[in-house]
C-alpha cells in the first residue's frame, strides 16, 4: 500500500492524536506539518528570475549613476544591461508563458507548482506538475529562434551518445540540470515508489522544424509546449485525491521563493 493511503488508513481505526478540525494528516515527510488547502495551481511562475533581473538592473544603475553623475542617466539610455542580466529577464518570460499554459489545464486531476525552493541549493525548480501519470520536473528554456536537436555520436568502437544542441552548440548541462532536479523530486518521494518522475525541457520560441519530433536525452524529454501540453494530459493510475497528497508533499519539500 503506498503510503499516502496508508496513512489515509490509519486516521479511520484511530492513532494517537488526531489531526485538528479542517487539517489533513500529509504525506511522506510532511506528515508532522497541519495541511492547509492549496490551489490547483501553487506558486508565481518565474517570480524568482524576475526578482534576480530587478535586483541586477537596478545595481547596474546605481553604479553606473555613482561613478558618473552627471553622465551616467545618458549611458544607461544608451547602453542596453550585459546579456549575463537580460537573460534573467528572457527566463522570466519563458517560465510566465509556459506557466500561463498550464493555468489552463489544471484542475483536481492535474495541479502545479511554480517556481520552488530546492533547501541547500541557490538553484529553483520552475515547475513541478503532478498529474494522473505522476511527478513532471520542467525546466522553462527560451531561445528565440534557436533549434533544439539531438547530435548522436560514437559507433561501431565507442559507446553511442546522445547529446542536446540547441542553435548548433552542446547543451548537454541544461539535460544535467533537470536530471539533478529529478533526483531530489525522487528523494522526496522515497515513500512513495510507486509515483513516476519525469523530466523535460520546454523550449518557448525555439526554431521547431516543420517535421521535427520531440526527443528524450539521457531520459529527459525535449519538446515545445503544445507537445509538452499532450504529454502531461495523459490517462494514468492517479486519481484526484493521490494528487492532492503528492501536490502537498511536495510544496512541505521544495516551498516557495521568499
Amino acid at each position: 500500500m503506498p503510503q499516502a493511503e496508508r496513512r489515509r488508513a490509519e486516521d479511520v481505526v484511530g492513532t494517537s492524536e488526531a489531526p485538528a478540525p479542517g487539517h489533513e494528516v500529509g504525506v511522506g515527510r510532511a506528515s508532522e506539518v497541519p495541511r492547509v488547502g492549496l490551489d490547483h495551481v501553487d506558486g508565481v511562475a518565474g517570480a524568482s528570475a524576475a526578482q534576480e533581473y530587478r535586483r541586477r538592473h537596478d545595481a547596474r544603475r546605481e553604479r553606473v549613476t555613482g561613478a558618473y553623475p552627471r553622465m551616467g542617466r545618458l549611458l544607461l539610455a544608451v547602453f542596453d544591461d550585459p546579456q549575463t542580466t537580460q537573460a534573467w529577464s528572457t527566463g522570466a518570460v519563458g517560465e510566465q508563458q509556459l506557466g500561463g499554459m498550464l493555468a489552463t489545464i489544471a484542475g483536481p486531476e492535474l495541479r502545479v507548482l511554480h517556481d520552488r525552493r530546492i533547501p541547500g541549493s541557490r538553484a529553483n525548480i520552475d515547475h513541478l506538475v503532478v498529474s494522473p501519470t505522476g511527478v513532471h520536473v520542467v525546466d522553462a528554456k527560451r531561445y528565440r529562434n534557436k533549434r533544439p536537436d539531438v547530435r548522436i555520436e560514437g559507433g561501431l568502437l565507442t559507446p553511442r551518445r546522445r547529446f542536446l544542441t540547441v542553435g548548433g552548440r552542446d547543451r548537454s548541462d541544461l539535460v544535467e540540470g533537470v536530471s539533478r532536479q529529478v533526483q531530489r523530486v525522487r528523494a522526496a518521494l522515497e515513500g512513495e515508489p510507486d509515483v513516476d518522475v519525469h523530466g523535460h525541457l520546454c523550449f518557448l520560441d525555439a526554431d521547431w522544424g516543420l517535421l521535427q519530433r520531440p526527443f528524450t536525452v539521457d531520459g529527459v524529454g525535449v519538446a515545445w509546449p503544445r507537445r509538452l501540453k499532450k504529454e502531461l494530459t495523459e490517462p494514468g493510475p492517479l486519481g484526484a485525491e493521490r494528487i492532492a497528497d503528492l501536490q502537498w508533499l511536495l510544496h512541505q519539500a521544495f516551498p516557495r521563493q521568499n
